[in-house]
């Protein structure tokens, strides 16, 4: 099966970004207060997500330390302005309904940001994940760029996952071929389920390994609310899928993914229990299999996890943008990130050391 649809970027639908506000997941009781810019050229109309933010929390950039250094020296670094996607460390684009976006659109929403900086007394702006051209015309010399590092899979032509599996080296190939052979031992069945597919009682234990992975991993119960899963089932079925795990017929852990016409992406899961390989089965090797099937060329499966680069995720470069109002701040911030991007770099020429693909001859 080939994904011909034209499916846009799924974390800037409307629907998304409208169920997590409804559903209180992000709103200003939650430390999100939604304050989204319009843009109007006379021609187009669009929007750029922005949140005045009490917390730092949700966002998978990292500036705690910067926090700390206002606190310390008797400042106050919230609230703070941010142009994101809660809880969605994926990059794509920022800006909505513009079809050629130019630098005069992001002048005009930066000079908007500015001022909604000054009536609500931010510290600052953080723009994260932007795509590739957002990045080159948000570059007016108050802002400061910044990287970061995840693991994604491209698909490099592969018919099928034995496909994939011939491009790595012998060692890797056997490993991987022996964790899934694992999931068939515990006598453990995959489905995905596509959309309409997923029925309400699969959404429902969904919803609770959400809540017990979270509880798990921090003592809370995440992010998202119960609705907020509702109402994207319903108002965007056509851009989501679940790798479902059931074992001896009762379903036991779940993955869900969203996808576009060129990238899948892998954002929750959850377990009753702890089985063996049972993650990555679900997580990456599913999901791989899926992106194949579906003829796409990229899986996002989302933030951190080095252990991605043995099983074929390779190392990429992710950015985000930064305004800072306190100049001395600035600075400071600046010469970390200097020394950062020395780190980063270092890092992706490591990681790419450790791919398990087939050398070249």
């Amino acid at each position: 099966m080939s994904q011909s649809q034209n499916l846009p970027y799924p974390f800037m639908r409307p629907e998304f970004l409208q169920a997590l506000e409804n559903s209180k997941s992000a709103s200003q009781q939650s430390g999100w207060e939604p304050i989204h810019l319009s843009l109007d050229d006379g021609q187009q109309s669009g929007f750029m997500p922005l949140y005045l933010k009490q917390h730092s929390m949700g966002e998978y950039v990292f500036d705690h330390a910067w926090a700390n250094a206002y606190h310390e020296n008797g400042l106050e670094y919230f609230p703070k302005l941010l142009t994101a996607i809660p809880f969605t460390p994926s990059t794509g684009p920022r800006i909505h309904g513009i079809d050629q976006l130019e630098q005069d659109h992001c002048n005009q929403l930066f000079e908007e940001v500015l001022s909604v900086a000054d009536e609500t007394d931010a510290s600052s702006w953080h723009l994260l994940f932007p795509q590739a051209d957002e990045l080159e015309l948000f570059n007016d010399p108050r802002l400061l760029q910044r990287s970061g590092v995840q693991y994604h899979w491209y698909n490099h032509g592969y018919a099928s996952f034995d496909d994939f599996l011939a491009s790595m080296n012998s060692r890797k190939r056997k490993m991987v071929r022996k964790e899934r052979a694992e999931i068939s031992r515990q006598n453990i069945d995959v489905e995905v389920l596509q959309g309409a597919d997923i029925g309400e009682d699969i959404w429902a234990l969904f919803y609770q390994l959400y809540e017990r992975t979270y509880a798990k991993r921090n003592g809370t119960r995440g992010y998202l609310t119960q609705s907020f899963f509702t109402q994207i089932a319903k108002s965007m079925p056509e851009q989501i899928a679940m790798a479902v795990a059931s074992q001896d017929g009762i379903p036991i852990a779940c993955a869900l993914y969203f996808f576009d016409s060129d990238t899948l992406y892998g954002r929750y899961w959850g377990s009753v229990a702890e089985f063996s390989y049972l993650h990555f089965e679900l997580c990456y090797y599913r999901g791989i299999e899926f992106a194949i099937e579906l003829g796409l060329q990229r899986y996002d499966a989302g933030a951190q996890g080095e252990h991605k680069l043995m099983r074929g995720f390779e190392p990429i470069r992710t950015h985000s943008i930064h305004w800072i109002r306190h100049p001395q701040f600035r600075d400071a911030i600046a010469r970390f990130l200097a020394q950062e991007e020395l780190s980063i770099a270092s890092h992706i020429q490591q990681a790419e050391e450790l791919l398990p693909f087939k050398k070249p001859q």
